[in-house]
């Protein structure tokens, strides 16, 4: 899908005014047995990955396909390259989540993580990254999610982390789509609000650098100051901040999200808390149902 086009641009009105959350449904090959078994598929039960990936897309497809799923509460999703390039119900993933159920489509891009340096793990290499883009385009998703995690308040490893963060974004800008730029504060971290503020002033520094028509979106771990990040909502060149639940409860997450008043969710671990493979489709649905509910509520 190209910038200018029609459905891009209901896209982008959709993430800068709608109200809801991002689904994160993009859990990678290191995160996968992880959540798999918390979904109660244990890795004795498959063998191989590609057995492991058609588990995790079943999963997905489920959520995809419940009843509660759709643009009445649910913004947008991020997809694995894998689930971009699959089918669920015979439809291209990210067509099925546009034009069937109103939800806007991206694309997890980054390739996992360098070991830990100066307090932060930067993003690993990204050689194929153009032609990933082009796809991308040609699969209709709008907008990309590339990661990074800040482990402690030092400057130096922040900047480095949120400089690379910015050149990949404007990579992702000139292919014709809108990054979401997710440098993780890890939830754990001892100095997390010294983090939180030298990200947040740093951040700001590249969003000036911005030109006009270069918008990104924010995926930032919930603060420990609430609303500080309000600075970067209010930037003329972000179309969103969204809070990552970084492994915090459902309720907890949810109830330190509802004291930011211009951050909404994009969570992974905590919208798929309590579903099981085993559930019947009701119970499957109405745990799912619950768990986008509260996420609703706590984004809005």
């Amino acid at each position: 899908m190209a910038q200018g086009s029609a459905a891009f641009s209901a896209q982008a009105e959709r993430m800068k005014t709608g109200k809801g959350f991002i689904a994160a449904l993009d859990q990678s090959g290191g995160s996968t047995p992880k959540a798999l078994k918390l979904y109660g598929v244990d890795e004795d039960s498959y063998s191989g990955e590609e057995a492991m990936y058609a588990e995790i897309h079943a999963m997905r497809s489920r959520i995809i396909l419940a009843p509660d799923f759709t643009s009445e509460k649910v913004l947008g999703a991020i997809l694995f390259e894998r689930t971009m390039r699959a089918e669920v119900n015979g439809k291209p993933t990210a067509a099925l989540l546009w034009e069937d159920r109103g939800i806007v489509p991206f694309l997890k891009i980054d390739k996992g993580l360098e070991d830990q340096a100066e307090g932060v793990q930067m993003m690993k290499p990204m050689p194929t990254l153009a032609a990933l883009l082009a796809d991308a385009a040609s699969f209709g998703i709008f907008g990309t999610k590339e990661r990074s995690v800040i482990h402690e308040a030092n400057a130096a490893g922040i900047a480095a982390v949120v400089a690379q963060q910015f050149e990949v974004a404007r990579t992702v800008i000139a292919a014709g789509l809108v990054p979401i730029i997710e440098p993780e504060v890890n939830i754990h971290s001892a100095t997390k609000g010294e983090a939180e503020a030298l990200l947040r002033d740093e951040i700001l520094k590249h969003l000036d650098t911005l030109d006009a028509g270069q918008d990104v979106m924010l995926k930032l771990t919930i603060p420990d100051e609430d609303n500080i990040y309000d600075v970067l909502a209010d930037h003329p060149r972000v179309v969103r901040v969204v809070a990552l639940s970084g492994g915090y409860t459902t309720d907890d997450a949810c109830q330190r999200l509802a004291r930011n008043g211009k951050m909404i969710a994009s969570f992974s671990r905590a919208l798929t808390e309590g579903l099981s493979k085993q559930q019947s489709d009701p119970a499957f649905n109405a745990a799912l149902g619950g768990n986008i509910d509260k996420i609703y509520q706590a984004s809005v």
